[in-house]
């Protein structure tokens, strides 16, 4: 008796265990998309409870930390925003069938005068009865919203629920902030993506406000390249302190790398190498380098200015 006592216990646990919540679709206003909404909020302000009132659909807490927001706006008009992966097109927001919101940063930062603000990143991706992402050339779609403190309030002073999208199975990488200038911030976000079991290759990008929204404003390939055995590399950026340029200061990127022929027997793909490169490749059998570049921003977007410098190590 004990022993089928047990095992109809087991079989109760397993059952409730597995059991996945229905992930429910919440009809809100296209209101919420406009740009021009306001909010306050009181200190401390919480990123989650804050994304569900900009976002005001359902709120799921599932397992591994897979918190998001569920909804579906009948009455908006989907708008395109590039998809930088380029494979599937524009994403067309809001989806058709309905988003799921997660909230991606809680950034905290303060200006040279003590003003204190917070950028908040969103994560923006088709809905899915099972809460989950999908998709290896479907980037996650960014929004960003920025708040003040006003004394014991925060309030909202930009809101942009979609700007672009990034990364791969429908998960942006996280944005970093950068300070670009005389109390001017941007961020940066690293573009991973390539096909399964082939090269990943990272693509740095600089978003940016100008022209009164937020976007990106640099594009940097060649900034990342893991899944290689014989070539590898890695990249970091500096922001060049110049004080005679306020705003949209040049920015060098360092790129670290290594090349060894014989592991090329193990490549599964050929690997297109940075042109800075390519004719050392084919002399020698390993080296070291390094490649800086200058970035400078012109019009309205930043563009290489100069010849990049290249230097070599351990060349065998």
């Amino acid at each position: 008796m004990n022993f089928i006592k047990t095992f109809l216990f087991s079989i109760l646990f397993i059952t409730v265990c597995n059991a996945q919540e229905d992930i429910i679709l919440k009809n809100v206003s296209d209101t919420i998309l406009n740009p021009k909404r306001t909010l306050k909020i009181s200190d401390p302000l919480d990123g989650i409870k804050t994304m569900q009132k900009l976002f005001p659909g359902k709120l799921y807490n599932l397992s591994d930390h897979n918190t998001f927001i569920s909804w579906n706006c009948k009455s908006c008009k989907p708008e395109a925003f590039k998809d930088v992966n380029g494979v599937e097109g524009d994403q067309m927001f809001p989806y058709e069938s309905g988003v799921a919101t997660r909230l991606l940063a809680n950034i905290d930062y303060a200006d040279s005068k003590g003003n204190q603000f917070k950028i908040l990143a969103f994560n923006h991706s088709v809905h899915d009865e099972d809460g989950l992402q999908t998709g290896r050339f479907s980037g996650g779609l960014l929004g960003l919203a920025k708040f003040a403190k006003n004394g014991n309030i925060w309030e909202m002073r930009s809101f942009q629920p979609a700007v672009a999208a990034f990364g791969a199975f429908a998960q942006s990488p996280t944005p970093k902030l950068l300070q670009i200038g005389e109390d001017q911030y941007a961020f940066t976000l690293l573009h991973v993506n390539g096909g399964a079991g082939g090269p990943f290759e990272g693509i740095l990008y600089l978003v940016a406000g100008f022209d009164g929204k937020y976007q990106p404003i640099m594009e940097v390939y060649d900034y990342q390249l893991t899944n290689v055995e014989s070539l590898k590399w890695s990249g970091s950026y500096t922001v060049v302190n110049d004080s005679a340029k306020k705003h949209f200061r040049d920015i060098i990127i360092k790129t670290n790398g290594s090349f060894n022929k014989a592991a090329q027997a193990n490549d599964d793909f050929e690997v297109t190498f940075p042109a800075e490169i390519a004719a050392m490749a084919k002399t020698k059998k390993s080296f070291n380098f390094e490649i800086e570049r200058r970035y400078s921003f012109k019009g309205k977007s930043y563009k290489m200015i100069d010849k990049p410098i290249v230097k070599f190590s351990n060349v065998k």
